[in-house]
């Protein structure tokens, strides 16, 4: 027997498609929206349509934006010669809330995954790759230190090096407040390996 009524139940079904919403919190979004003002819902609505319908790949670094190029390819304070290669538009995020990174970036859109069928050509290696004719002095390769991070990390490797441009991988080890006992002991190999003088 349903609880709700058919319109509540769909709204419910819709929202907990979305990544990281289960049922519960799909409730809980769909009575917020349920009691909303009708404007507010109606803008939210437009917006995600107009996001979908507008953000597209920067024709440079292939993050997303709504331009031709995204705002730090456009940024003329930025070092076009340090690319940063991250596997996802988070990841550039996350680099660029540090706000030590002064460089620009290549968004791969995923990482090589010989187990899920994803090989270099399903990524932007290709496009990284064009991008490397101009006038690039370093790749930084910031991919996750998973197996297909780190798959991925040593074959653009391989790609990048013959070129004659510098590549370099971010360091990894253990995290800010870990307790050393709980680290697995790769990530204590690369922290050792990783070590810098004081």
């Amino acid at each position: 027997m349903d609880i709700y009524s058919n319109q509540i139940n769909r709204l419910i079904e819709e929202l907990s498609r979305l990544p990281g919403i289960g049922a519960k919190s799909a409730g809980r979004l769909a009575f917020h929206l349920i009691h909303m003002p009708v404007e507010d819902v109606q803008r939210l609505a437009d917006t995600m349509v107009e996001a979908r319908n507008n953000v597209r790949y920067c024709k440079q670094c292939y993050t997303l934006t709504d331009q031709e190029l995204c705002p730090i390819c456009s940024n003329p304070k930025r070092d076009q010669h340090t690319i940063m290669v991250v596997e996802n538009t988070r990841d550039l995020a996350a680099y660029e809330k540090t706000g030590k990174y002064d460089g620009v970036y290549h968004v791969l859109h995923g990482a090589i995954s010989p187990m899920l069928g994803i090989g270099p050509s399903d990524i932007k290696l290709k496009e990284l790759m064009a991008r490397l004719q101009g006038d690039v002095g370093e790749v930084i390769i910031a991919t996750n230190s998973s197996l297909e991070g780190e798959t991925t990390a040593m074959y653009i490797s391989k790609l990048v090096k013959p070129s004659g441009v510098k590549v370099s991988r971010i360091a990894s080890g253990v995290p800010v407040g870990g307790d050393l006992e709980y680290i697995d002991e790769v990530t204590l190999l690369r922290a050792l390996e990783g070590r810098v003088e004081l």
